[in-house]
């Protein structure tokens, strides 16, 4: 089984866009601005340049992302914002399946830690994109402090939440082992990688693809 290839490759844009623009946001939030981060010295281009650049990038991105990619996004929307009857269990037992892999089952094709993750992060990253595009357009006054304020905080809620999703993401940890492979390494989804993290999801595409 395979993601969709033009998904993964999005992803992976998206991905490389944010994490330029945490490195060069806390590299200047720490008032390292005098000097050049490692970022800065390999591109040759300063780290206030490269931070507004992959902020047009990545509205870039969230533009194509929501108009030529509609479907996905819809269908990407959906299942994040669903709700079904044991999610409060796949959470309870979730702490000890990131170690043994024994997750409870859940329904859709995000489990409900990847649902509450989607929400958070499209939030936030709509907040930093719409309060980083009005840095650039507003000059002083209380609109400025307002939407630097924005900026700072979202910066500030979504480091963390990008960690946990790079480190789940990783496949570090044993419950998450093989996801890497499914998402960076050619997109190809192991059977038991499936059983184990979305089991349900493994079964309607199984019964999909039965012969009538």
């Amino acid at each position: 089984m395979r993601y969709n290839r033009r998904t993964r490759w999005y992803h992976a844009a998206v991905y490389v866009v944010v994490l330029v623009l945490l490195a060069t946001g806390w590299w200047l939030r720490t008032g390292q601005e005098g000097r050049p981060s490692i970022l800065a010295r390999l591109t040759r281009t300063p780290d206030t340049m490269l931070h507004t650049i992959a902020g047009w990038v990545l509205t870039g991105l969230v533009t194509v992302g929501t108009t030529v990619g509609l479907r996905a996004a819809r269908t990407f929307a959906l299942e994040s914002v669903r709700a079904d009857r044991g999610d409060l269990r796949w959470f309870a037992r979730w702490p000890a399946a990131v170690f043994t892999g024994r997750f409870a089952r859940h329904r859709g094709h995000f489990d409900p830690g990847q649902r509450v993750a989607n929400v958070v992060l499209v939030i936030l990253l709509t907040a930093l994109v719409a309060s980083g595009v009005g840095l650039t357009v507003v000059v002083g006054g209380s609109g400025f402090v307002w939407l630097q304020r924005v900026h700072r905080w979202s910066t500030y809620l979504i480091t963390p939440v990008l960690a946990g999703h790079i480190l789940i993401a990783s496949g570090i940890l044993p419950g998450y082992r093989g996801v890497a492979r499914a998402m960076h390494l050619g997109g190809r989804l192991r059977v038991e990688t499936a059983r184990r993290i979305w089991p349900e999801w493994l079964e309607n595409q199984s019964n999909n693809h039965k012969p009538r």
